[in-house]
């Protein structure tokens, strides 16, 4: 998750007072805030991910470029979004895991496929703007976390 990414959920955190967690295998450094929590899990392939699978719950926003962890949350009901703003859905997680394994494919038999374009300002105001209008949306919503 870009450095940029995280400080917008920090700030959304302290504003909102919604708690946001943070999981990886390795330590990392959060605001000292009694919304903001890093969990360090063991190293592992995939460790963090199951990690985060087995704590979200339906309604939950998870912040991941990862696409198979994406459809994992989707299963269980959570709101997987990209670090560049865009929402993974059951319409359309499908065709992701497909493009993604046949870009691996492609790696794999030696075909350079480039990478993702560098992470932009406008993708910085689209995260920051899906995030808003989610939060928005559950705030409106009895009932909701």
């Amino acid at each position: 998750c870009p450095a940029v990414i995280k400080d917008i959920l920090y700030r959304v955190a302290e504003r909102t007072q919604i708690n946001v967690t943070l999981v990886a295998n390795q330590l990392m450094r959060v605001p000292g805030s009694r919304f903001i929590r890093a969990l360090q899990v063991p190293a592992g392939a995939d460790a963090a991910d199951a990690e985060i699978v087995e704590r979200v719950s339906p309604g939950d926003i998870v912040v991941t470029g990862d696409i198979p962890l994406a459809s994992l949350v989707l299963e269980k009901g959570g709101l997987p979004l990209n670090p560049r703003g865009d929402w993974y859905t059951k319409d359309t997680i499908a065709q992701q895991l497909t493009m993604r394994a046949f870009m691996e494919e492609l790696r794999g038999s030696g075909v350079d496929t480039g990478g993702p374009p560098a992470f932009s300002q406008a993708d910085r105001q689209n995260f920051a703007n899906a995030l808003d209008r989610q939060l928005a949306r559950a705030r409106s919503q009895p009932g909701t976390r």
